[in-house]
């Protein structure tokens, strides 16, 4: 019977939760729920210095944001170094590593004397074999790992394909500190086999790592997790990813007005595919999901290709339930906290959730969807955009005035009647329909665009929408 997959995602909380290891995060959680396995969280805490719990919140708010739920606690892995400290004394014991004795001094030299002869700064090994009976007064020992010289390391790896290091280029890494703290890759080894982990996804820029964990399982005896080590995302323009091209927090998309499920489905398509799909559920993700679907090549992350997907998305959620996620980022964004206090009047909700399908249709964020609904709490008489005072400044005063009779005969406010009526005003005074909307628009919003002007006149309501049209004339 095959074992159960588990995965694990593994942050340093030493900052927000970035976009690449949103994905990283996203990838282990399908393969694992694709394969009705589990996903573990590890927080590797162990530089205490950088280590913060307002990070590690982050990271689990972002997750949390994301949809990817993890299976059980999260562990610390600081509160496992004893153990780790006990598998150094294994690998003492059995000959895998041993203490080394040098001074800061000493590999200062091995550093600059490598890079005279122009090769890599490696340690040289020279307290692999000797007794520590000659070790120097004074000097607190490191322990390293006791690597093979001869021969090849092989990660077999399930995205990069078969990785060959040459053993006599993997020196002997330090896999404990001489202030007695165990070093990244010995946790990780310890950690990954405790937890039982079977599969390690994660970037491409630990590949050198697999390599020499991969030795550390072998010393002890345990079996190598199937790994896969994904490319790493670079902007639109190729360049490796800063901040420009999107290097942000999760939470900083959040506050940008992304649906999460759209966030989801961005990242999957990042490094992954299933045929020329473009577009998936979530269920949809986890069904197909698998590691032979993630190419070798850098994913290019594009604010563009983001937002029509969010706008696609947007478009695609139920009414009521795009209104509770835009009531959900008010509170981390501008003016949200003024749009908050407007919904909580009596009938402000019920008057967005009427003019939802129209909104929706032209925006492509939440924040979007916010400035765009603005007028419908605008208070009168309203502040004009310059595009919307020309406009009634270039005619548009004079059609109104002509037009607000007509509008205050109409009893059937409603917008098919009231689109009829002005359709008949056209008709009677020859004017093209957009010389009468374009004005009427700029009346009733302050703006020159809005969702189809016939629905903003019904949602507003005939007292509001007349008394806007009267401001207007003013």
């Amino acid at each position: 019977m095959t074992a159960p997959v588990v995965t694990r995602f593994a942050p340093s909380p030493t900052g927000y939760l970035h976009i690449g290891g949103a994905r990283t995060a996203l990838f282990n959680w399908l393969l694992a729920r694709a394969n009705g396995g589990k996903m573990l969280l590890r927080i590797e805490d162990t530089d205490r210095e950088r280590s913060t719990e307002g990070a590690i919140q982050a990271i689990r708010d972002g997750l949390t944001w994301l949809g990817l739920d993890w299976d059980g606690d999260a562990v610390s892995q600081y509160s496992r170094v004893d153990r780790h400290r006990e598998v150094v004394q294994q690998l003492l014991e059995a000959g895998h590593a041993y203490h080394c004795y040098c001074s800061p001094e000493e590999l200062t030299a091995m550093r600059e004397l490598a890079n005279t002869q122009g090769r890599p700064p490696r340690y040289d090994g020279r307290w692999r074999d000797r007794p520590a009976s000659e070790a120097p007064n004074g000097v607190k020992p490191v322990v390293r790992f006791r690597a093979p010289q001869e021969g090849e390391t092989i990660v077999a790896d399930q995205v990069q394909g078969n990785v060959t290091y040459a053993n006599n280029q993997l020196d002997d890494l330090i896999i404990l500190r001489s202030d007695g703290n165990p070093t990244y890759n010995l946790s990780v080894v310890v950690d990954d086999h405790d937890m039982g982990i079977t599969h390690i996804v994660r970037g491409v820029d630990h590949l050198t790592n697999a390599a020499r964990q991969s030795q550390i399982y072998k010393a002890m005896g345990w079996e190598v997790p199937v790994m896969a080590h994904i490319p790493l995302i670079h902007g639109a323009d190729g360049a490796k990813l800063s901040k420009r091209h999107g290097a942000l927090g999760v939470e900083a998309y959040r506050d940008m007005g992304y649906l999460p499920q759209a966030m989801r489905n961005y990242l999957a398509r990042l490094g992954w595919s299933h045929g020329d799909d473009e577009v998936f559920s979530t269920e949809q993700m986890i069904e197909w999901f698998s590691l032979d679907g993630i190419g070798k090549s850098a994913a290019r992350f594009d604010f563009a290709k983001l937002e029509n997907l969010n706008g696609l998305y947007m478009r695609e959620t139920p009414d009521s339930e795009l209104l509770e996620a835009l009531v959900d980022v008010l509170p981390h964004v501008d003016a949200g906290q003024a749009m908050l206090v407007a919904l909580a009047e009596p009938g402000a909700r019920d008057k967005l959730l009427a003019a939802m399908p129209g909104l929706k249709e032209r925006a492509k964020t939440l924040i979007e969807l916010q400035s765009s609904s603005q007028f419908l709490f605008a208070k009168r008489p309203l502040a004009m955009d310059e595009k919307a005072a020309g406009l009634l400044e270039a005619g548009g005063r004079e059609v109104l005035t002509n037009l607000l009779p007509v509008l205050e005969q109409q009893s059937d406010w409603a917008a098919e009647p009231l689109e009829q009526a002005v359709r008949d005003f056209a008709t009677a005074q020859e004017l093209k329909l957009g010389k009468i909307a374009q004005p009427l628009r700029a009346a009733m919003t302050g703006s020159t665009q809005s969702p189809p002007i016939f629905d903003v006149l019904a949602v507003l309501g005939r007292d509001e929408a007349l008394g806007r049209l009267r401001d207007s004339l003013h």
